[in-house]
């Protein structure tokens, strides 16, 4: 049985492998490499390569505030949460 696994998960990652090897098919300038490096160290770039600040907690907490009294959270949820 832990043969069987074994077996799935290397043809699971071996397949996987194979399919993106074939993805890239200009050469990749600097930008791009810099970005995969940054990427690969798991940090995430938005679209349009520009850092984001972070916010505060009393940001998010205004945030919050001005969504419930102008009715965005009241939308999302007759709309994108109204099965739950």
């Amino acid at each position: 049985m832990k043969t069987m696994m074994i077996a799935l998960a290397v043809a699971g990652l071996a397949a996987t492998g194979s399919a993106f090897a074939q993805s890239t098919t200009t050469a990749p300038d600097q930008t791009t490499l810099a970005q995969t490096a940054v990427v690969q160290a798991g940090q995430w770039i938005p679209p349009d390569g520009q850092t984001v600040a972070p916010k505060t907690r009393a940001q998010v907490y205004q945030e919050l505030v001005k969504a419930e009294q102008d009715g965005q959270l009241d939308y999302l949820d007759r709309t994108l949460y109204w099965h739950h």
